[in-house]
């Protein structure tokens, strides 16, 4: 099994991930970025709010920043696919919107698969300015401008939590203290938060943690570094979590071996 990361110099804004006859499974979790994927060999299920479904060779998959997601292979069998994340405030300005959504999260058209073919590749020099026009040309066509969500009145319930935990995931406060912000018992707190989110306040603090954890070790942050300004107890902590999401030490991830093309292998 192996896992690669590419990241170029001249896209900051962009990060390839390639994992070739991976048999690992992942827990639910959710990125800071968009996600276009391309599998390339065996079959995995595809969770997410309107799966569960079935992914192939040559399935596309298109993720937005926020939304809870997995994708599993059958019995732990092995499977290979690339994973291209795009920041989504580059996007934005690129688009103007405010936010992008995708209607259809999977595609298995053939026309899809070979422009996110495209894409999913390593970058070099002189295929950056097509690199980005294709992006771009993919996003507009399955993507369109985000409407506001309809509030809910569990979303508006715990809306200060979630806005405390965004602000200071390094330093939130304990569940009992959010549910004490909102007025809720800790029980009743944590299901109206699950009812918003569809995950715990404790699976929601950890993500965002993570999240943060990795932009940092991609700019180049050591990794007690990063543990510690992510409010993990220690490296050890931040090693064992990063791990079990995504598949890889985070040294792993950090790790750089060509001055063009930066590449992180496990």
């Amino acid at each position: 099994m192996t896992t690669t990361f590419h990241r170029h110099p001249d896209a900051p804004w962009a990060e390839l991930r390639e994992s070739r006859a991976s048999p690992h499974c992942y827990r639910l979790h959710m990125h800071a970025e968009y996600s276009i994927g391309i599998v390339d060999a065996g079959t995995a299920v595809f969770h997410h709010a309107g799966g569960p479904e079935r992914v192939a060779a040559g399935c596309v998959v298109l993720i937005e920043p926020g939304v809870w997601h997995a994708c599993n292979p059958d019995d732990g069998a092995p499977w290979s696919y690339r994973m291209l994340f795009v920041q989504a405030d580059w996007l934005h300005a690129q688009l103007s919107v405010a936010a992008l959504r995708f209607p259809a999260r999977l595609l298995r058209d053939a026309g899809t698969a070979r422009a996110a073919d495209a894409l999913c590749r390593p970058l070099h020099g002189a295929a950056l300015a097509g690199f980005a026009d294709g992006l771009l040309r993919l996003a507009h066509r399955h993507g369109a401008p985000a409407q506001p969500l309809e509030r809910t009145p569990h979303a508006d319930a715990v809306a200060g939590a979630l806005h405390c935990l965004h602000a200071q995931p390094q330093s939130a406060p304990s569940v009992q203290a959010l549910a004490q912000a909102c007025g809720m018992s800790a029980p009743r707190f944590i299901r109206c938060f699950k009812a918003a989110t569809g995950v715990t306040p404790g699976v929601y603090r950890l993500n965002l943690r993570l999240n943060g954890a990795r932009r940092l070790l991609a700019q180049g942050a050591a990794l007690a570094d990063a543990a510690h300004a992510m409010g993990f107890a220690d490296q050890a902590h931040l090693q064992r979590a990063f791990k079990a999401h995504h598949a890889l030490t985070p040294g792993r991830y950090a790790w750089r071996n060509a001055p063009e093309m930066g590449a992180a292998s496990a």
